[in-house]
């Protein structure tokens, strides 16, 4: 490590690689032909998904891998230009999105790709971009494996999300993870206001991060695609399909390997936590495998975050061994796109980026005894990006974030009364290793890695790690009361894998297996991931009522793991003394079983959301066809800048007061409700789900004009306030008769009428 990656160094000479069209864009076709298919059998029509690839095809990819073709020095691969492309895309779409949108002509947000096209067209400079020879060949191997990444996640998308959600609820029964209706709230809220407001109480401002959210009413708005066929179908299949085609993207760009990158991808999206719970308790949060629909904005995140990591990763020192081609002055443009859009992509991502950019400038000072200006300029673009997200965007709201350390590991140990001193700190002990193992057993790469490189890593390396170390260390170190403090670690996820990966390829190069070798190692590997899910479906384990001793089944499959792991390796060493093949090729093998040995969590995930759709683990509540009906007749029926008033405020009622998570108004009618459920409203995360409406006399005018409404009160509503529509839940309450008369019924069910207001 002698310099930071600065000079822009020619690449290397490669032979052109004559390859058959079909056979080079087979696995993209297969790819894209399975994720449609299976989109189409889970109920997407076939003219939603062909206006979506339309959208996908010339809004986000033409221009955005127009741009980054513009912006980087020489060509890599054609599937680099088009996942790095794509986040760019999205940049660039996030920036139309606020300027139509902020004219108030958002209807007009298709034509943004012309500013970009048009250009591109027109000017010669950049019109050669347009079209480019790529000399460096994909690995077939590599191709496939990412192929059947995708396939195999969106298979089990539709297994835990597009089957139990249909686009619209159609019947009485149907169920919702809470936090969906409020997500699509604020996608339909982008559709016409920007900065979109709090959908749930008009007026108020929204210091959240919501740039996925606009990404979504920006599809919908461009393709014509309803937003909740956007929402339930089409976004989380294809962003998550990004996210896998960019980890093994960047992954290779890091390393120079392309395997390290396959396999990082691997690691993130076919690999589960590991446990031994049956995908029913969710240990230390949630399942990072639900993450991607339970909150899209997590999946959002991560496609900026990944070429985020690519293009620092650039500018701060690749692998010196590298083949790939380095992107050159243009990485300062992009990665300042990136962090612009990263400000309001998710909460999690600058601070754990700032803090792998200062680990990596702090040991490469104590190694080199000088300051990296790179890196220092980098850190600066990072905090000036992080002090524009929390002073702009969430307005210095903490969203119930605060500093309390091992909170997510306290709550498995306060519950234990009568313990003595030495028993409570051998289950402080426990607990904790289950923590490691249930949520970073998957970088046992970088643990090969570090054996490998004898613990001198090169830049990338150490800005890896620091990503790695910063997310589960800022997890444990705040807590939230929705336990929302997981998602650092899963933003740490993204660099873990990477160096993971690279660990994992590093390995299997010096063991040096022949081709035989990897395919029987590769099979031997499926087979492990087999069993291993077989066992756990064939012999759940028992739900116990104290939390303490629902760590107790990972650690007794854990200490299983490992005395088989001693077993075979006391017969690895005996078979290797008769067989000179096999020696310095065991950690080659371990590392491989212990890699895979979170695989069930996808097979168990899935099955418990087909047992209990949206319920049980996921907190679903009621969302009925009758009401999903009544409030998109409103959205058909209403200007998008007309307020609507409802008596629908709680889940729940009972002693503690009103849970006020609800949100199915907003969601499906996509307009501002004077005051619907307001927990989720940043200025009342972390007083409890019960807490007071902080408006008692907006809530009563709104109340009021349901129970006893009067001409006086409903003037006020509408000429204060904006409101024209009134929805009244008579789930909730009927409304008075008087209403009737005052108002025009303009729609009604078994469940919810619909007045206008004069």
């Amino acid at each position: 490590m002698t310099s930071l990656a600065t000079a822009e160094t020619t690449p290397p000479a490669t032979v052109p690689v004559a390859r058959p069209g079909l056979v080079r864009f087979a696995p993209a076709l297969v790819a894209y032909a399975a994720v449609a298919g299976i989109l189409l059998i889970t109920s997407t029509s076939v003219p939603d998904l062909l206006r979506y690839t339309l959208y996908a095809a010339f809004a986000v990819l033409a221009p955005g891998v127009l741009v980054y073709r513009a912006l980087r020095r020489h060509p890599h691969t054609l599937v680099e230009d088009v996942a790095m492309g794509a986040a760019v895309g999205l940049v660039l779409e996030l920036a139309g999105w606020a300027v139509f949108t902020g004219l108030g002509v958002p209807g007009w947000l298709r034509l943004w790709p012309l500013a970009v096209l048009v250009p591109f067209a027109v000017l010669p400079r950049l019109r050669r971009h347009w079209w480019v020879r790529y000399d460096t060949r994909v690995p077939l191997g590599w191709a496939w494996a990412v192929t059947g990444v995708v396939i195999g996640f969106t298979l089990y998308l539709a297994q835990a999300f597009l089957r139990v959600n249909p686009v619209i609820p159609n019947r009485e029964g149907q169920r919702q993870y809470m936090d969906l209706a409020f997500q699509m709230s604020i996608a339909g809220a982008a559709k016409h206001q920007m900065p979109p407001e709090v959908p749930q109480v008009a007026g108020e401002p929204l210091h959240y991060h919501w740039f996925g959210f606009a990404h979504m009413a920006a599809s919908s708005l461009v393709s014509g695609v309803d937003l909740t066929a956007v929402f339930f179908r089409l976004a989380v299949p294809a962003l998550c399909a990004l996210v896998i085609v960019l980890v093994a993207v960047v992954g290779w760009r890091v390393s120079g390997r392309p395997y390290a990158g396959a396999a990082a991808a691997v690691l993130m999206f076919a690999i589960g936590e590991f446990g031994y719970e049956n995908g029913v308790r969710q240990l230390f949060g949630t399942q990072a495998t639900f993450i991607v629909w339970g909150s899209p904005s997590m999946t959002y995140s991560w496609v900026l975050l990944l070429p985020l990591i690519a293009v620092v990763g650039d500018i701060i020192g690749r692998a010196r061994a590298s083949t790939v081609p380095v992107i050159g002055r243009g990485a300062w443009a992009i990665a300042v796109l990136l962090l612009a859009a990263s400000t309001g992509a998710k909460a999690s991502s600058l601070p754990v980026l700032l803090a792998a950019v200062l680990f990596t400038a702090g040991v490469l000072l104590v190694v080199r005894r000088r300051l990296e200006w790179m890196l220092l300029l980098v850190a600066a673009l990072a905090l000036g990006a992080q002090l524009f997200a929390t002073a702009v965007l969430f307005a210095f709201e903490s969203h119930g974030v605060a500093v309390s350390p091992f909170s997510a590991l306290r709550v498995y140990v306060r519950s234990v009364e009568g313990w003595s001193t030495e028993q409570q700190a051998l289950l402080w002990v426990g607990v904790a290793v289950a923590c490691l193992l249930y949520l970073q057993l998957r970088m046992a790469g970088v643990v090969a890695l570090l054996h490998v490189r004898r613990w001198r890593l090169e830049p990338v390396q150490l800005f890896l790690l620091g990503g790695a170390l910063a997310g589960p260390a800022i997890f444990l170190l705040v807590s939230h009361p929705g336990a929302s403090n997981h998602y650092f670690s899963r933003t740490g996820f993204a660099f873990g894998v990477l160096l993971s990966g690279w660990g994992y390829a590093e390995l299997l190069e010096r063991a040096a297996l022949p081709a035989r070798g990897r395919a029987l190692l590769a099979a031997s590997a499926a087979g492990f991931a087999v069993l291993l899910t077989l066992i756990q479906l064939r012999f759940p384990a028992p739900l116990s009522s104290a939390i303490h001793e629902r760590v107790y089944p990972l650690l007794r499959w854990a200490g299983a793991l490992v005395l088989l792991a001693l077993a075979l390796g006391v017969l690895w060493r005996l078979l290797a003394r008769g067989r000179p093949a096999l020696a310095g090729r065991g950690g080659a093998v371990l590392l491989t079983g212990v890699l895979v040995a979170g695989a069930p969590g996808l097979v168990l995930d899935a099955q418990v959301s087909q047992q209990e759709p949206n319920g049980g683990a996921y907190r679903g509540v009621s969302m009925p066809a009758s009401k999903v009906e009544a409030a998109r007749w409103v959205r058909d029926h209403s200007s998008p800048d007309d307020v609507v008033a409802t008596n629908s405020h709680c889940q729940t009622v009972s002693a503690a007061g009103c849970d006020s998570r609800t949100f199915w108004v907003s969601a499906y009618t996509e307009r501002s409700v004077l005051v619907e459920g307001w927990a989720f409203a940043p200025r009342m995360v972390g007083q409890g789900w019960t807490a007071p409406f902080w408006d008692s006399e907006r809530l009563r005018l709104n109340d009021v004009a349901f129970a006893a409404p009067t001409p006086a009160g409903l003037a006020e509503l509408r000429d204060r306030y904006g409101v024209r529509w009134l929805v009244a839940d008579r789930t909730v309450a009927a409304e008075s008769p008087a209403l009737a008369d005052l108002a025009e019924l303009r729609f009604r069910n078994k469940r919810v009428s619909v007045y206008r207001l004069h």
